[in-house]
């Protein structure tokens, strides 16, 4: 079941370039300046969350796309002392690193933001990205990377509770771990899946799944799965989706805009991107590869404040969501925007 109080958070440009594969964009610079006046501005305008992803190599063409990075859990540290409301929701890929290690750094990341921690979890990644650190494993195919996923999960959340910790699992064996202090409550967990055991692995261990199709009418049916898998199991989560606002005075002004960014598409940066997740990018139903061959990593929603506002607002009924990961192209001009004249509209129509 839908809830009627809507989430509205941001997703940080924490690497370059943002969500558009374009050289026609303004200038993300991965930078922590950058990254740390959205966050404040997104913060000022009491937005539910802030996260950024973890990504560790990019996908080449001429913009070097995703080339540049910060780390997430350390920049969300910086971010959380400079805000006071939002949840900060750092990315950790399960392969790379530790559940022990993840535990302590996330009740570290809890303590600074007093109690705002959030934890993303990615159970994959592209082959190249952790492969040039010997991190990648073949024996993990797509499957078998959600039983490493819950072993690793199962370990971080009791590290959060638990004062000794034994575990022999598969992957993992620990032995009387120790994990103080302790979060001052639960961090919320997020996770995005689309296949069946990625829905069941976010539905089962965290708050929120991501999700997202090649329309609104796929996006309702994983949405809807969702929530099926999580009566089963007599939980509930919540569903968020993505979304690019690319907003102008006029409505003609917004779509000329986008498609300037289209027109500056770096074609070598979204092959790189369909080679690095093993996707055809001759494939015409495959949700990535639509949004990417227009130069967007995410639904776009084009026009003036009161175009994207109802733009929002059909897309949020349409699929049943529960809240928004906002993006920009501008971030800086755009979240003002969005915190003055978008946000208090959604409050309000959503009670």
């Amino acid at each position: 079941m839908t809830t009627n109080n809507k989430e509205f958070g941001v997703f940080l440009p924490i690497a370059n370039g943002g969500w558009i594969v374009s050289e026609n964009t303004p200038i993300l610079d991965a930078s922590y300046k950058q990254n740390k006046t959205a966050a404040m501005i997104a913060d000022s305008y009491k937005m539910d969350f802030i996260m950024s992803m973890a990504k560790w190599r990019g996908y080449g063409g001429t913009t070097e796309h995703w080339g540049t990075s910060l780390e997430s859990l350390t920049m969300m540290a910086g971010i959380a002392e400079a805000t006071s409301h939002s949840k900060i929701i750092a990315t950790v890929h399960t392969l790379l690193m530790n559940p022990g290690a993840v535990a302590k750094m996330v009740t570290t990341l809890d303590q600074i933001s007093e109690g705002r921690a959030g934890l993303n979890i990615v159970s994959g990644s592209f082959r190249d990205e952790l492969n040039q650190m010997g991190a990648w494993r073949d024996d993990v195919d797509h499957d078998e990377r959600y039983v490493y996923a819950q072993e690793w999960s199962d370990l971080v959340q009791n590290l959060w509770k638990e004062d000794h910790v034994n575990y022999d699992g598969k992957y993992f064996d620990f032995e009387d771990c120790v994990s103080q202090p302790k979060p001052a409550k639960k961090p919320f967990t997020v996770c995005a899946g689309q296949s069946e055991r990625g829905l069941r692995f976010s539905v089962k261990n965290t708050d929120a799944c991501f999700v997202g199709g090649k329309n609104d009418e796929e996006t309702l049916k994983i949405t809807r799965r969702a929530r099926e898998i999580a009566a089963e199991i007599d939980t509930s989560v919540k569903c968020y989706c993505m979304a690019i606002l690319i907003i102008g005075d006029t409505d003609e002004e917004a779509l000329a805009k986008a498609e300037y960014y289209r027109q500056g598409k770096d074609a070598g940066a979204v092959e790189g991107m369909m080679r690095s997740y093993g996707i055809d990018p001759a494939l015409k139903d495959n949700a990535m590869v639509i949004r990417a061959q227009g130069a967007f990593m995410s639904r776009e929603l084009v026009g003036t404040v009161e175009t994207v506002k109802q733009k929002l607002i059909d897309m949020i009924d349409g699929t049943e969501m529960d809240g928004v990961m906002i993006i920009f192209d501008d971030y800086e001009a755009g979240l003002h925007k969005f915190g003055q004249e978008i946000l208090p509209d959604l409050r309000a129509h959503y009670g």
